[in-house]
């Protein structure tokens, strides 16, 4: 049954919208968007799906096609920031976030296909697919970034992650065919296109399913250290300090405040590169750099795992461009550059590699840079 269907069972009325949005996958620049930093990440063609309908009380009922049997229910004069919570607690926030603009309270049926925990950002697909439905039933006319600013807040202080403005963004602004070059201080944007099906490439993504719960302190410990460090510099932040200033005041920091800020500096820098490189079809080059972040996240930010790093390690030697990490650490995905013709194999390698390590098995994913956002059925 279709999603407007299972809603209308559900709540026995029809949802007045249907909205979807995207996962991402961030190519380059890792903890970069919360430092001010540039970051060029692309939406997923795995997206999540919401129906909503306004109700005539203020009473809000939450449910999902993956647990139809369970409903959340609550009360726009209940939601509070900290409450505990699941999975709701990031549509709770996108409402909590529009304030007052929502006076009737809300039906709402979600249906998500971006995999959890892997790093690909099924958080900001939730949001976004809310906070669209929402935006253009109240007619708040927000756009796209202030959208994006809306949610990041309802993930920042309702539901307490300190996340950067990167995955809204582009699971709200992204092109098809494209990456998306986005200054986090600003919001402004460039496409810049990404044809890695006419080179004969292939973005492999590999879930290593191991753990990826970034509310445990990890994320907001690495955050505060980057701020720590900007504040010491005597700069708004990061995003504003060279490689030649960071090492002329390394005195000035403590030791793992020098290797946070190095990783976020030097990031940036790769993000600029990159663009060059992919307006050049150099995707030799751009590999090289994949690889070169993932270390510097592995050594100098610290937030990779075992399973991680064999992922990377097993890809590179079996004839990848490059690969690294992705997403907020500890666990999650990595994602590695190859040509069409040797993905079979390197599957087949990978899954053998955590099979020996005694590591959960992994899961594949291709995709190629897809569209954000959009309505998908106003009923």
């Amino acid at each position: 049954m279709s999603l407007a269907t299972n809603f209308t069972e559900l709540f026995s009325a029809k949802p007045e919208i249907i909205c979807e949005a995207p996962g991402r996958v961030n190519l380059i620049g890792e903890h970069v968007d919360y430092c001010d930093g540039f970051v060029m990440p692309f939406a997923i063609s795995d997206r999540t799906y919401a129906a909503v309908s306004r109700r005539q009380d203020r009473r809000i009922r939450i449910s999902s096609m993956q647990r139809r049997n369970e409903i959340f229910e609550s009360s726009l004069d209940d939601l509070k920031p900290g409450l505990d919570g699941k999975w709701e607690r990031y549509i709770c926030g996108v409402i909590w976030a529009f304030g007052n603009q929502i006076t009737n309270g809300l039906d709402i049926l979600v249906d998500g296909h971006v995999a959890l925990g892997a790093g690909l950002s099924s958080s900001a697909a939730l949001e976004c697919s809310v906070a669209l439905a929402l935006n253009e039933l109240i007619k708040s006319n927000y756009s796209l970034p202030e959208l994006a600013r809306l949610a990041q807040r309802a993930e920042n202080e309702y539901v307490g992650m300190p996340c950067g403005i990167m995955d809204q963004s582009v699971s709200l602004m992204a092109q098809s065919g494209n990456a998306l070059l986005l200054d986090c201080r600003d919001l402004s944007t460039e496409q810049i296109p990404i044809d890695l099906a006419s080179a004969g490439l292939e973005l492999l993504i590999i879930d290593t399913r191991a753990h990826h719960a970034l509310v445990d302190g990890g994320y907001a410990e690495r955050r505060a250290s980057c701020e720590s460090a900007a504040n010491k510099l005597g700069i708004k932040a990061l995003r504003d300090c060279s490689i030649a200033q960071l090492e002329t005041s390394r005195s000035k920091l403590t030791e793992l405040e020098y290797m946070r800020a190095e990783h976020v500096v030097r990031d940036i820098e790769r993000v600029h590169e990159c663009v060059v490189l992919l307006k050049q079809s150099d995707f030799s080059a751009v590999g090289q750099i994949l690889t070169q972040s993932h270390a510097s996240l592995r050594d100098l930010f610290e937030i990779s795992c075992p399973e991680l790093n064999l992922a990377v390690d097993t890809a590179l030697a079996n004839n990848s461009l490059g690969g690294r990490m992705i997403g907020g650490g500890f666990g999650g995905s990595a994602i590695a550059l190859f040509k069409v013709a040797d993905i079979p194999a390197v599957k087949i390698a990978i899954a053998k590699a955590f099979s020996s390590a005694g590591f959960t098995k992994p899961r594949f994913f291709t995709s190629l840079p897809s569209n954000g956002a959009k309505i998908t059925q106003a009923l």
